[in-house]
């Protein structure tokens, strides 16, 4: 289990420069990080998945990247790197970082190079057109934003090309010379400890005119060589794959078992918050239905939230609609094809409601991801632009500026009724039935039983649709998990061969079921037999 420790890992998704300061610059940082670690080690987190801390002129929060081998300074510096990597493993966390291969920030010196002469041995390390006529059959991602993929450079008279905004023109994975770059980047973060990578934006690395310049096998190729590369290198650490599409067109991802260790599972993410809705679990049933089986040594990832909007692009156009009405009734709360709202603003500040999605989270197959702050119940500050109010600083206590920082923080925190006043570490780490607690107590469940990382999974069906209840069985282990979607008391039968004594094990008390079984609005059970 040691080189698969991440089928059962939960991760723990940070933005450092959210998290905590050190130095009182309002910036958070690698120390303060750092000083953080026995906070996320007592959450229960093994995997610690740091956003971008390259150099960078923040145009795209850091996924612009000006320099792939340094540190940005207001993080720190790559000492501060080794001792936080030190720590975190001394506390058996892991930490993985972002691999951005897809493109650069148009400061990297690269594309300065190749930007400033057609001669330049730059060039290349870019893909340039005279014409922005090439590859019409590519879709625009931030429709929002940009109106080409395509952006004309002056100088030069050529045309850019970039599947996100024109400021991260895309490298061209058709030159080897790039190809053995991104190795070596990979190369230097893993000799300084790191566990792994979240490789960002894998399905656009290379273009072919026909087709929409996704998942081409030439792309398949090359990640394959980069995980050849790691397992012969750096044995036991992993790559996870974003690719925001369909779970059979990321099936591939996986390869034999070859490419990527872990892949995103998007298009359930939408899917639980139907259901919350909708109250029945159907939409989650036909996913996972239609979700491919993968190799034994790999595994999804699965999330509630994270530092995007809530991405609606793996549902149809009349769900799309729906979910927008039910999540986002006020126009700034759309982003894109998505919703820019963090989870218990979602919930309505439900605590019944974010605890039953997390129970979801923790119990369907894969690993889950937490996004900072989440754990305790953090809302969002819809005042700040774009994707940043789900960015805002963590709120450590009650104090001034959160216990964030000395300073003045880089922006504003969450407002009203869900400012750091109401809402912190502090004040949940005393209450024993804090949501902190009832989210740890899940983490630390989860981990003590392999099932829920490595085991099958089959949905019962029963005479009530507002109830998810599906067995995860595993060497001998079978948990029944009991989800009640409704905002109503529900009472279900369950099938004869279901009838026996089992544990609870989120509250470690006896339950006999004989025929069946009555739950509270959004309540939940995690019912081990004996």
């Amino acid at each position: 289990m040691e080189t698969t420790w991440y089928k059962d890992a939960v991760f723990y998704q940070i933005s450092v420069r959210a998290f905590k300061d050190s130095n009182g610059d309002g910036y958070g940082d690698l120390r303060g990080l750092e000083q953080k670690l026995e906070y996320i080690r007592d959450l229960g987190i093994d995997c610690i998945w740091l956003m971008p801390i390259y150099p960078s002129p923040l145009r795209d929060d850091g996924y612009d990247i000006a320099d792939y081998c340094n540190v940005a300074e207001m993080y720190g510096n790559l000492d501060d790197l080794k001792s936080l990597i030190q720590t975190a493993h001394s506390l058996d966390i892991r930490i993985i970082m972002d691999l951005v291969l897809n493109h650069t920030s148009d400061e990297h010196p690269w594309f300065k190079a190749s930007r400033s002469d057609k001669n330049s041995p730059y060039r290349d390390y870019y893909v340039w057109s005279d014409t922005d006529q090439k590859y019409k059959d590519t879709r625009i991602i931030f429709l929002d934003t940009e109106p080409s993929n395509w952006t004309l450079d002056e100088k030069t008279g050529q045309y850019y090309w970039h599947r996100f905004y024109a400021s991260q023109p895309d490298l061209n994975f058709d030159n080897p010379k790039v190809q053995e770059e991104m190795l070596n980047v990979a190369s230097f973060w893993l000799d300084l400890g790191i566990d792994g990578f979240r490789a960002d934006a894998v399905p656009y690395l290379f273009e072919r005119e026909g087709t929409n310049c996704e998942n081409l096998p030439e792309t398949h190729i090359y990640l394959k060589g980069l995980r050849t590369f790691m397992d012969t290198n750096y044995p036991g650490r992993i790559l996870l794959c974003e690719a925001n599409q369909w779970p059979e067109d990321v099936r591939p991802y996986f390869g034999d078992g070859d490419e990527f260790h872990m892949g995103f599972h998007f298009p359930i993410m939408p899917r639980i918050y139907m259901a919350l809705k909708k109250e029945r679990p159907d939409d989650m049933i036909e996913i996972l239905r239609r979700t491919p089986t993968i190799p034994e040594n790999c595994q999804w990832c699965i999330f509630l939230r994270n530092h995007d909007e809530l991405t609606l692009e793996m549902v149809t156009p009349e769900e799309r609609d729906w979910m927008w009405q039910q999540y986002a009734p006020e126009p700034n709360m759309k982003l894109n094809l998505g919703i820019r709202r963090r989870l218990s603003s979602l919930l309505d500040d439900d605590r019944c409601k974010i605890e039953l999605a997390n129970s979801i989270l923790f119990t369907l197959p894969g690993s889950p991801i937490i996004y900072y702050g989440d754990e305790i119940g953090m809302g969002d500050n819809l005042d700040l632009f774009d994707r940043n109010g789900v960015r805002t600083p963590m709120q450590w206590d009650n104090s001034p500026n959160a216990g964030f920082t000395s300073g003045k923080p880089f922006t504003e925190f969450v407002k009203d009724g869900r400012s750091y006043e109401h809402i912190n570490v502090a004040s949940q780490m005393a209450d024993q039935d804090s949501l902190f607690h009832a989210i740890s107590r899940m983490v630390n469940t989860r981990k003590a039983h392999h099932v829920f990382g490595r085991g099958s999974m089959e949905w019962i069906e029963t005479n009530n649709p507002s109830m998810a209840i599906y067995i995860r069985k595993y060497q001998g282990e079978t948990l029944l998990i009991v989800n009640n979607l409704s905002s109503s008391a529900q009472t279900v039968s369950l099938p004869a061969e279901l009838h026996a004594d089992y544990i609870e094990l989120l509250s470690n008390i006896r339950q006999q079921i004989n025929s069946s079984i009555t739950l509270e609005p959004y309540d939940h059970l995690w019912l081990k037999r004996e």
